[in-house]
């Protein structure tokens, strides 16, 4: 972290905000083009400054969170967490079809414990149909097997960078404070923000096609009429004499 901080003092590491400006401006830029391009971002943020930040900012985007404990091979065995989900909306529906009904109270009591315990862990990423084509990792060394996870399927890394940190563990880094509230919930929005603008970038070259397009269909069913145009090679009236 050398290239990235200003200096030292009483024992403490201060780091270059001019670089971290720099680095955050291209994080937002990739984060926007990502989402002008349909694509997902995930965040993660398991220690308890970054938990309620992670999950209000992507949920205000519209991107999957993990915000509590990161299971092992979320990304590297994903079928085996989609079955895990598949549970999960299972015992949801046991509550309301009537199967509850045919069963004990120490039973219920078992099958809520699971369903808490699955509903804590998987909930942000419940609706994820895929794996996400980046992470957003509020503290890639306390979430070193998240990262590790994603630099294994070259899924690019963003990631707040504190001194005692690596660097070359993200791909995208800002070199920031990762156990500040407000640094956390600064990087967090604004990230989200970059989320929010890519989407309306692509929600509005959508609205231009089909606009584009309902222009086309209507010249095509209602062609102009003949004799409405003006005949430019017409020769012009002579003024009689």
């Amino acid at each position: 972290m050398k290239d990235y901080i200003f200096g030292e003092r009483n024992g403490i590491y201060i780091i270059d905000l001019s670089k971290t400006v720099k680095l955050f401006n291209q994080v937002q830029q990739f984060v926007s083009n990502l989402a002008a391009e349909g694509r997902a971002i995930l965040f993660v943020g398991t220690k308890r400054q970054a938990q309620n930040a992670v999950i209000e900012e992507a949920r205000r985007c519209g991107m999957y969170f993990v915000n509590q404990r990161w299971l092992g091979g979320l990304l590297t065995n994903f079928s085996t967490i989609q079955r895990s989900i598949a549970r999960l909306r299972e015992l949801e529906a046991m509550t309301v079809d009537g199967r509850y009904d045919t069963l004990s109270k120490k039973e219920i009591a078992r099958l809520e414990k699971e369903k808490r315990k699955l509903l804590r862990n998987l909930d942000g990423i419940r609706d994820m149909p895929k794996l996400p084509d980046a992470l957003f990792v509020v503290d890639i060394r306390k979430e070193k097997i998240a990262v590790d996870e994603a630099r294994k399927l070259k899924i690019p890394v963003i990631g707040i960078v504190d001194t005692n940190s690596d660097p070359d563990e993200g791909d995208y880094i800002i070199p920031g404070n990762d156990d500040a509230l407000r640094a956390i919930q600064l990087f967090l929005s604004r990230t989200a923000d970059a989320v929010i603008q890519g989407r309306g970038l692509r929600e509005a070259a959508r609205s231009e096609e089909a606009s584009a397009e309902l222009a086309k269909a209507n010249n095509v069913t209602n062609p102009p009429k003949d004799g409405s145009a003006v005949d430019s090679k017409q020769a012009t009236p002579q003024a009689s004499v």
